[in-house]
C-alpha cells in the first residue's frame, strides 16, 4: 500500500524585511464595521461589547504638528475586535468612565504595537493603571524578526501592505474622512491578526527565518 506524504510549505520570514518590496504589495484593509464614538453613552455601549471579546486590538492617533514647540494631545483611541472597530474621539469625550473601565480591565487581552507610547499619551489625559496589555513588538523578536514597524511586520507575515497615507492628517477634524476611519481601524485590527499569527507560528514552528545577509544565497538555493 502506497501512502502519499504531503509536504507542508513553511512560511518564509525575514529578520529584516526590505522596505522597497512593500510598495508593490496588495493593501490589507479592515473589512468590518467601523463605529465613531462621540458621547459617553455611545462609549458605554462600545465598551460593553469590547469587554465581551476574547481579544481586542488597540491604537491611538494624534494630530500632527508642523510647528516647532506646538504639540497636540492624543485625539483618537481606536479599539477593534475581529468584526467591529470603535473610534473613540477623545478630543470630544475625553477619558470618560467607560474608557477608563476598558483600559484598566484585567480580563480581556489588549494587543498593540509600541504600546508604551500609546499608554503614555493616554495617561497624559488622565492617569490609569493599564490592564492586560501586550505589545506584539516583543513577540516578533522571539521568532527572530528584528523590524518593529507595523508596516514591515505585517508585510513580512502576510505579504500585504498596511497603508500609512493618512498618518499625518488632522485627527481633530470636525468629521473624520472615510479614509481616516479605515486607516485607524486597520491599524488596530491588524494587531490582532499579527498576534494570532505569531502565536500560531510559535506553536507549530511552521516558518523558516531568512537572515538578511543570506537572502540572496538562500533564495537562489530555493529556486534551484
Amino acid at each position: 500500500m502506497h501512502f502519499e506524504i504531503k509536504k507542508v510549505m513553511e512560511k518564509l520570514l525575514y529578520d529584516k524585511f526590505d522596505k522597497a518590496r512593500i510598495a508593490n504589495l496588495p493593501c490589507a484593509v479592515f473589512g468590518g464595521k467601523i463605529v465613531v464614538v462621540v458621547s459617553e453613552t455611545e462609549a458605554e455601549k462600545a465598551v460593553d461589547y469590547l469587554l465581551a471579546q476574547p481579544i481586542i486590538g488597540i491604537d491611538t492617533e494624534t494630530r500632527p504638528s508642523f510647528r516647532r514647540g506646538t504639540n497636540y494631545k492624543v485625539s483618537l483611541l481606536q479599539v477593534s475586535s475581529h468584526e467591529v472597530c470603535f473610534l473613540f474621539r477623545l478630543n470630544h469625550i475625553g477619558m470618560c468612565a467607560p474608557i477608563m473601565r476598558l483600559l484598566e480591565n484585567e480580563t480581556v487581552l489588549k494587543v498593540g504595537l509600541s504600546l508604551h507610547d500609546d499608554i503614555a499619551a493616554l495617561r497624559k489625559l488622565k492617569l490609569f493603571n493599564p490592564g492586560n496589555f501586550y505589545d506584539v513588538q516583543k513577540h516578533v523578536s522571539e521568532i527572530g524578526i528584528e523590524d518593529l514597524s507595523l508596516q514591515k511586520i505585517y508585510a513580512n507575515l502576510f505579504g500585504e501592505k498596511i497603508s500609512k497615507s493618512q498618518r499625518l492628517t488632522n485627527w481633530e477634524a470636525d468629521i473624520l474622512s472615510e479614509k481616516q476611519k479605515v486607516y485607524a481601524a486597520t491599524d488596530a485590527w491588524s494587531c490582532i491578526i499579527i498576534y494570532e499569527e505569531l502565536v500560531r507560528l510559535e506553536e507549530t514552528g511552521d516558518y523558516k527565518l531568512i537572515r538578511k545577509e543570506n537572502n540572496v544565497q538562500e533564495n537562489i538555493s530555493q529556486e534551484g
